[in-house]
């Protein structure tokens, strides 16, 4: 061997000759230590929430990925008392922020206070530097608050005056807006929306549980109260085996080929070419990964299932397709567009 030849690559040798199977079941045992958390976290959710429980797992995954989550419903459906629920149950910083057409970005990023005294300016920091924000009718702040929140959410900083100031880690942001309300309202940009891990639409109970909501609710007492089963820095640590959470080559590649179906539906459907005009980014990629592993581990598994992917998808998607005029014209919806992809594209 000459010496401008590299060394000869050596594969690793697993510890003590371990087996695949032992460090699955290695894995599989962590994750039951780090995820004690999690049941006690849902028991005291639906102290407060009747049914929901699709609703409670999408915010652990976000809690688990540190995902920005978009709450949509109309009014009454509980999606601000979810998120207050949430942040009792967490021992972190919390703060709700009323979103209105005459909110400014200095009342959420803060701004910079002249002292006479000294005659320095001094940075007086918004409400936006706490670890899980509760943006309430996200859609009533007009641009320039949106662009404000923008930059908090994807670099997770603000910046005022001449400096940029690091938000607290994890930072979370789980905003709520009404679909049906349009007077007074912002539509959100499409590159705003693509920084939401999920897009989760929050729909009317059952009748069943709208006899319960009555037992609990209709009541002059005060209603019940989530208590802290949880700290931060719990969920933060469960985060490093989350990404150790094994996934198939081949149910990566479904993952990508769900992805480019939605960019290019002529090679997986003929008929949905008409109807999108913009697909999902590579932003959809990572996050329907990130978003499975999270399931995977609140599921007790060390693996993700092709299943956590369909189940996970439409979550992930709906806000990052646009459809054509021609689909708008014929009522139909990107959850339509994301079944049939979902149908079309074959399972590994």
């Amino acid at each position: 061997m000459s010496e401008s030849s590299p060394p000869p690559i050596v594969e690793p040798i697993p510890e003590s000759g371990a087996e695949p199977s032992k460090v699955a079941g290695d894995l599989t045992a962590r994750i039951a230590e780090s995820s004690t958390w999690v049941e006690p976290l849902r028991k005291q959710m639906h102290r407060v929430l009747i049914g929901q429980e699709a609703l409670v797992d999408h915010l652990l995954i976000g809690l688990l990925t540190n995902g920005h989550i978009l709450l949509e419903g109309v009014p009454g459906l509980a999606k601000t008392l979810t998120v207050n629920a949430l942040a009792g149950c967490l021992d972190c910083s919390f703060q709700r922020l009323q979103f209105t057409p005459d909110l400014l970005p200095a009342d959420l990023v803060g701004t910079l206070i002249f002292n006479p005294g000294d005659g320095e300016f001094s940075p007086k920091l918004g409400p936006v530097f706490a670890n899980l924000i509760l943006a309430d009718e996200v859609n009533r702040a007009p641009a320039k608050v949106q662009s404000a929140l923008l930059e908090a959410m994807q670099e997770r900083q603000v910046t005022i005056g001449d400096t940029t100031y690091p938000l607290p880690d994890p930072f979370l942001v789980l905003a709520t807006q009404n679909p049906i309300e349009q007077e007074g309202t912002y539509t959100l940009p499409e590159a705003q929306l693509d920084r939401f891990l999920f897009k989760v639409k929050v729909d009317y109970p059952t009748q069943a549980e709208e006899r319960q909501i009555l037992d609990l609710m209709a009541t002059s007492a005060k209603p019940p109260r989530t208590t802290k089963v949880v700290s931060i820095e719990k969920v933060a640590a469960s985060r490093s085996i989350v990404n150790e959470i094994h996934i198939e080559d081949s149910v990566r590649d479904y993952i990508v080929a769900i992805i480019c179906a939605t960019r290019n539906p002529s090679g997986a459907a003929a008929r949905l070419a008409p109807l999108i005009r913009c697909g999902s980014s590579p932003r959809g990629t990572i996050n329907l990964t990130l978003a499975a592993r999270a399931k995977a581990f609140i599921d007790g598994r060390g693996y993700v299932t092709p299943q956590d992917i369909k189940d996970l998808a439409p979550e992930v998607l709906r806000h990052r397709i646009l459809l054509t005029y021609e689909a708008e014209a014929e009522g139909v919806t990107t959850e339509d567009v994301i079944a049939q992809i979902l149908d079309t594209v074959p399972l590994p």
